[in-house]
């Protein structure tokens, strides 16, 4: 297990990026807790908490896939960077201003979470050129998941540890300081600066025009709103304990779930369709997050929450192949940019909804609310199946099945996979 990682973290560049990459989100990842914890420092209720945690959302949202179809179109040091400084920019405000007047808080974590710059799907990009075989770039993705579970696992402890030894304004500008410097190891690291899109068809629509991608984003939307709802209601749970810290345990308790779950899941052969196996990947996500409702005591409440991450990496890492055999080619920021945009808007959706559900029925009900997104999001792959897997037309309207994109080509077996299975 060990060894297929280790060999590719030794791939030139490879460590770098990785680590640049998880550097640079911690903002991101981090912003909904923070954005919590700042607002209930300033006084303000989980209404207004949850309203802004949702601006902050839908704003990264609309942004990700705006610039990454500019990173296709222009490359990514000249794109990202700036992103990565106005995003910090409007934190940094955010932070220095406070929650009055409410209309200039929603205007910085507006502009923070508009230009968050689009390092993940800018990873994604640049792994066939670092890793050179079509085999470890299909690898990368389950140890990209991996990665971003240990940023989640260690990044709401990292901001709730600044909280208790400094305070939550100084948590979002060391956060953000920090999410610069990430950025700037990526964009100015040698394949960075050498990378260039595959051509791309002129389409108002871009990655959008593939149907297979929609119905995927349709059920992330919905994985988005669980994972933003428990978000705000870890911070209810452990308001009710009398105890901040709490809400830490209990998200890098998820995290560290989701980064075993992600270290097995790409440690072994899978066969079958990736289209397939995410639908029982889903129905395992779901059913991980019905019991959080149960509240039981802090001891098996974090027990839970580690249960249901487990299952988290290993749909994200099948998602990333999916949405590469179903992007059109030219478009692979953009594409894995909309994951994470159903990633931003189903999470503010999430946050939004939990604030008023929490007032009216205290934590159980917000973690109820993760329960329902779980479900939505594998009925969503259940009613969606003939998009994933049927053939879309191609030149001269030939029938052709959506395989092939610019990291996978149609022709190597994802880790995973055996290549009598393939799809």
């Amino acid at each position: 297990m060990a060894t297929g990682y280790a060999e590719l973290l030794r791939a030139r560049h490879a460590m770098r990026l990785l680590a640049g990459t998880l550097v640079g989100r911690l903002p991101n990842a981090t912003g909904p807790l923070a954005i919590v914890l700042f607002t209930r420092a300033e006084g303000g209720s989980y209404t207004l908490a949850g309203v802004l945690s949702a601006v902050y959302g839908v704003a990264t949202a609309v942004g990700q896939p705006l610039l990454g179809r500019l990173v296709d179109l222009y490359g990514q040091p000249r794109v990202m960077l700036p992103a990565a400084a106005l995003s910090a920019l409007g934190m940094g405000l955010f932070a220095l201003l406070g929650t009055d007047p409410v209309a200039l808080a929603a205007a910085a974590v507006l502009v923070a979470g508009l230009f968050t710059p689009p390092l993940e799907g800018g990873l994604r990009a640049l792994w066939p050129s670092v890793l050179k075989r079509d085999d470890r770039v299909h690898s990368a993705y389950a140890l990209d998941a991996v990665a971003q579970e240990v940023m989640f696992a260690l990044g709401p402890l990292l901001v709730t540890l600044l909280v208790a030894f400094w305070n939550e304004a100084a948590a979002l500008l060391v956060i953000n300081v920090l999410g610069v410097l990430g950025a700037l190891s990526v964009v100015v690291s040698p394949p960075s600066r050498a990378w260039r899109s595959a051509p791309r068809e002129a389409h108002w629509l871009g990655a959008l025009r593939s149907r297979g991608l929609l119905a995927l984003l349709g059920s992330f939307f919905f994985v988005g709103a669980a994972l933003g709802s428990i978000a705000v209601a870890a911070v209810s749970y452990a308001d009710g304990h009398g105890d901040s810290l709490i809400s830490s345990y209990l998200l890098s308790a998820l995290g560290f779930g989701a980064l075993v779950g992600g270290v097995v899941y790409g440690a072994r052969q899978w066969a079958g369709q990736p289209e397939r196996r995410l639908r029982w990947l889903s129905l395992a996500l779901a059913l991980g997050y019905l019991p959080l409702a149960l509240v039981p005591g802090v001891a098996a409440m974090t027990l839970l929450a580690g249960v249901a991450g487990v299952f988290l990496a290993p749909a994200l890492a099948c998602a990333f192949v999916v949405v590469d055999r179903h992007a059109p080619s030219g478009t692979v920021t953009e594409a894995f940019s909309w994951l994470v945009t159903t990633f931003g808007v189903g999470a503010a959706a999430g946050t939004g909804v939990v604030g008023p559900v929490i007032e009216w029925g205290g934590a159980s009900a917000g973690f109820g609310v993760a329960g329902a997104g779980g479900v939505a999001a594998l009925l969503v792959l259940l009613l969606t199946r003939g998009a994933l897997e049927a053939p879309t037309a191609g030149p001269g309207g030939a029938s052709v099945r959506v395989a092939r994109s610019e990291n996978d080509r149609n022709g190597a077996a994802e880790p995973g996979f055996r290549t009598g299975h393939q799809a």
